[in-house]
């Protein structure tokens, strides 16, 4: 899909026909990769099989670690016998200070043979979002794939909720969050998850729609649309037009990039600290309608606000704090039910407590900042505008998303796995070539910025 030419030098066309075993290889690969992380091992899971309180890493899945390490290697092997290899996991130099810093930080942690362990799981969720865009040999064999894939995971979740609603669809019966009962979730383990793969599904759909079949995007559109509206997940739904809104301005307007970034970034999460801290905030929001308790989140904020300022450089050690031992034992446990939280519930308090002021910065940078200069230099150059927006879309909503739930290295699962797919996405469309596919062979689109080296 991607390619690129030395530089000052002017592109040449790059074959896309190849040996049969090769290119259905590559489709597999792609697909495999893809399924694990929307479908999973363990699609359907049972609800009443959870318990919270295990310990975090202690009911760890071998079958799991080594179909991960097996998956990245065959990816690994694949890729470094290509040419536009230089492209994978970049930047780098900012990639390996991240990871420094998380190992300094477990060493702190209570159990830090676990935060290595998931470090290691990180690194190759990473490898895989990012080996899995320079596997296909053009824009449309990706798109091909792309369709496929999501055909497929729509189906099986809508084949769950007719034939195993029990696991499709959240019931009275469950073990845990009653509440929810009658909101589909598919074949994933919660709605809210469901929601968000169906938000990228539409996405997705949005772009075959424009790049491949009207036909088959417009199903996959108004499927995915249906499943979201089912799912009762609020956030998701309400965010799913906004952030298409937000994408139109971001692409038309350069000057309010950043604001429509940054700035909406910092509001949102302002807010919403305030109302873990203020009850003065809380009576405003009651005031016009909104949920200030955002359905339970404060108690968890209030938590994670406390613990920050008790290790503020080190944090507690890379996704070490959270369903441990040492919390549930702690004073918090007397007075509320927030120690059973998996997580933070906000991506961006979630890196103060895994690695401290440095890990957050660094993430930020990451995450934030850089993909938004990708995103600048993209809409700039010559590559494919449809790609470029695709990539934007998913990486704006999975920041906004991470607002109210914390999905940065959450290693399993589609919303991370996807998010990266986004950001390494935007860096390719800023650096790289796009190779477009015409019948006799692929050629780079007339026009296209050449591919710098990989930095």
């Amino acid at each position: 899909m991607y390619s690129a030419a030395p530089y000052g030098q002017a592109p040449t066309a790059f074959p896309v026909t190849g040996p049969p075993a090769a290119r259905l290889l590559t489709a597999a690969l792609f697909l495999g990769v893809f399924f694990y992380f929307w479908i999973g091992l363990d699609p359907f899971p049972n609800p009443n099989a959870v318990d919270l309180k295990t310990p975090y890493g202690g009911s760890s899945n071998r079958l799991n670690q080594i179909v991960v390490v097996l998956m990245s290697g065959a990816l690994l092997w694949v890729i470094l016998g290509k040419a536009n290899r230089r492209y994978l996991l970049c930047p780098r130099v900012l990639l390996l200070v991240m990871l420094a810093w998380f190992c300094f930080a477990s060493l702190f942690a209570g159990d830090p043979a676990t935060a290595f362990r998931r470090i290691v799981f990180a690194i190759l969720v990473c490898c895989s979002s990012s080996a899995i865009l320079l596997l296909p040999k053009s824009r449309e064999q990706f798109t091909n794939l792309m369709a496929i894939g999501l055909c497929l995971v729509i189906g099986f979740s809508y084949y769950g909720i007719v034939a195993l609603p029990h696991l499709a669809i959240h019931q009275l019966t469950d073990s845990l969050e009653k509440n929810l009962a009658g909101d589909w979730r598919g074949l994933m383990g919660h709605k809210n998850i469901a929601a968000a793969a169906m938000v990228f599904s539409v996405f997705f759909g949005l772009y075959i729609l424009r790049a491949r079949s009207a036909l088959i995007g417009g199903v996959i559109v108004v499927l995915a649309t249906i499943f979201l509206w089912k799912s009762g997940s609020k956030t998701s739904f309400a965010m799913m037009p906004a952030v298409l809104a937000l994408v139109w301005i971001f692409e038309n307007v350069r000057l309010l990039r950043p604001v429509i970034v940054v700035g909406g970034l910092v509001l949102i999460n302002t807010l919403l600290i305030s109302a873990a801290a203020s009850e003065t905030v809380q009576q405003l929001l009651a005031s016009v309608g909104i949920d200030p308790t955002f359905t339970d989140r404060t108690a968890i904020w209030s938590i994670t606000l406390q613990v920050i300022g008790q290790n503020p450089v080190t944090g507690f050690g890379f996704q070490s704090f959270w369903q441990t031992e040492a919390l549930f034992r702690s004073g918090y446990s007397l007075h509320s039910w927030a120690v059973t939280a998996a997580n933070s519930h906000n991506g961006y308090l979630e890196q103060f407590v895994n690695a401290g002021v440095p890990g957050f910065l660094l993430v930020i940078s990451w995450l934030v900042f850089l993909p938004l200069g990708y995103a600048n230099r993209a809409l700039a150059g010559t590559n494919n505008k449809l790609v470029t927006r695709l990539f934007i879309r998913i990486w704006m909503f999975s920041l906004f998303f991470a607002c109210l739930e914390s999905p940065f290295f959450g290693n399993s699962g589609p919303i991370w796995f996807t998010m990266l797919v986004g950001v390494f996405g935007l860096r390719l469309q800023a650096f790289a070539h796009l190779i477009e596919e015409t019948p006799a062979k692929a050629v780079v689109s007339s026009g296209s910025p050449l591919a710098t080296n990989a930095r």
